[in-house]
């Protein structure tokens, strides 16, 4: 995978389109998006690698887990196009966050304010169940995200305990010191990491502080069980965005 950062986030969000780097989620991306589902047949799917969306200039980072074979497989957006997308881009927009309530393709105006959204894989899994080696593989892209980000980023949440095991290398790879044993997940969670005082070969700063916060995913299971509710989800998105210094709506 080419790691140069030279082209910034757009260029990054291209390299990232573009990976083939996993047999087993390229064949699978690509078969969804060649048989698609019924209610879709319409669609051209996107069938790629899904890149982050928001700008790159991001205080607050959202880390979710993989793209879903109907979702963002299909529209090329994160979590856009399935019901785990409909209930984040409702409470970002009902903590002021973004400027409207739902998404549902990448080209509907959707616009959000200091926020951007990843993944640590960006292709859509079978079962939405990366291997340990395909979420290793694809670390290398979330922490030249965090890279770039981090002349701005001062706050993360991460959906679930997958998307935090594989996020916490990756914040110590992008520069941030990383407690041993490393912080448990759990909805709630709040751990600061310092930024390391030797960070890679022509870096000119330190990275500033990073607060990192857990949250149930939004997926259907989550949300429609009641184990993550809506008020859950503001309460953590709110939190975030204070850390960040990020303004939000009462």
């Amino acid at each position: 995978m080419d790691s140069s950062p030279a082209t910034g986030i757009p260029g990054l969000d291209r390299r990232v389109s573009g990976c083939r780097a996993c047999p087993r989620l390229v064949e699978w991306r690509e078969e969804v998006a060649r048989t698609k589902r019924a209610a879709f047949a319409e669609w051209t799917y996107w069938g790629r690698p899904v890149p982050g969306f928001g700008p790159a200039d991001a205080r607050l980072l959202i880390v979710g887990l993989a793209p879903a074979a109907h979702g963002g497989n299909r529209t090329g957006r994160m979590f856009t196009g399935d019901r785990s997308g409909d209930v984040l881009y409702q409470a970002l927009y009902d903590v002021g966050l973004a400027n409207q309530p739902s998404s549902v393709s990448a080209d509907d105006g959707l616009e959000l304010y200091g926020v951007r959204v990843t993944a640590p894989v960006h292709c859509a899994p079978p079962e939405n169940k990366p291997t340990p080696r395909e979420r290793d593989t694809c670390r290398s892209w979330l922490v030249q995200e965090l890279r770039l980000l981090r002349p701005t980023l001062r706050a993360v949440v991460v959906l679930g305990a997958f998307g935090w095991q594989a996020a916490l290398p990756a914040f110590a790879e992008a520069g941030w010191a990383v407690p041993r044993p490393r912080p448990a997940f759990a909805h709630g969670a709040r751990v600061s990491l310092d930024g390391l005082d030797q960070v890679e070969p022509g870096s000119p700063h330190r990275p500033a502080p990073l607060e990192i916060f857990g949250c149930f995913h939004v997926s259907q299971r989550n949300t429609f069980t009641g184990r993550l509710t809506p008020e859950m989800l503001r309460e953590v998105l709110r939190t975030a965005a204070v850390a960040a210094r990020l303004p939000t709506r009462d």
